[in-house]
């Protein structure tokens, strides 16, 4: 009897430093290859390295996207970085039955829309010009290939440049749509909760930023 209860003893303290083992092999585990679920828990476990690691998954996709809205760099940064300061208070309260990408571009949406709404009521600023200085990342529209020949890249370049000037002439309620569509490649659903308008809206405001778009372009690429 005595011998079993040793070895009965020695089976439980067997599990334990294997059960620590497993432990710290799932916070080694590298934050990058983690589903953002995944990381947003971690976060919420109090490991200091996974919010670090939603801003950099989040932070150039969400600048190229508020600063294709607004058009100000500057501005785009300063709101991206309030952008995180909210997600960081109140990470607590998101639903992690919902997907984060929606919920942290929707935050990023509602800054950015209180900075046009801003901006329509300040004349001096209605004026500014639209810097264009948007980058490729993370775009679903591929531009440059390095198959193409020479005279390719230039016709491509030539129609991105054209492509950026027509969305900057787009209405900015029918601009953050078609950016989150065409450019984000985001769904309608997705559009819908990060604009928080119902799916016909989005479908009509889409609709009308295309047809807009196409009158804009035409002109521009004959």
């Amino acid at each position: 009897m005595r011998s079993l209860d040793v070895s009965g003893t020695r089976q439980e303290e067997s599990v334990q430093p294997i059960a620590r083992e497993d432990k710290a092999h799932e916070r080694n585990l590298k934050l990058g290859d983690l589903s953002d679920a995944d990381v947003v828990q971690a976060s919420l476990d109090g490991d200091d390295r996974a919010f670090g690691e939603l801003v950099r998954r989040y932070d150039q996709r969400l600048l190229n996207f508020v600063y294709r809205t607004i058009g100000d760099r500057e501005r785009s940064e300063d709101l991206i970085q309030e952008t995180f300061v909210r997600v960081y208070r109140h990470l607590h309260r998101f639903d992690q039955s919902k997907k984060f990408s929606t919920w942290i571009y929707t935050i990023s949406s509602n800054l950015a829309k209180n900075e046009l709404r801003n901006r329509s009521r300040n004349p001096l600023v209605l004026f500014q010009t639209i810097k264009k200085n948007w980058s490729t990342d993370d775009r679903p529209l591929e531009w440059e290939d390095p198959k193409y020949k020479p005279d390719d890249l230039y016709r491509k370049r030539f129609l991105r440049a054209r492509v950026e000037e027509a969305v900057e002439e787009l209405p900015k309620h029918h601009r953050m749509v078609f950016v989150l569509r065409e450019l984000e490649g985001k769904t309608y659903e997705e559009i819908a909760e990060i604009t928080e308008c119902n799916l016909g809206t989005v479908k009509s405001r889409l609709n009308r930023a295309r047809n807009n778009f196409a009158k804009i372009i035409a002109p521009m690429i004959e």
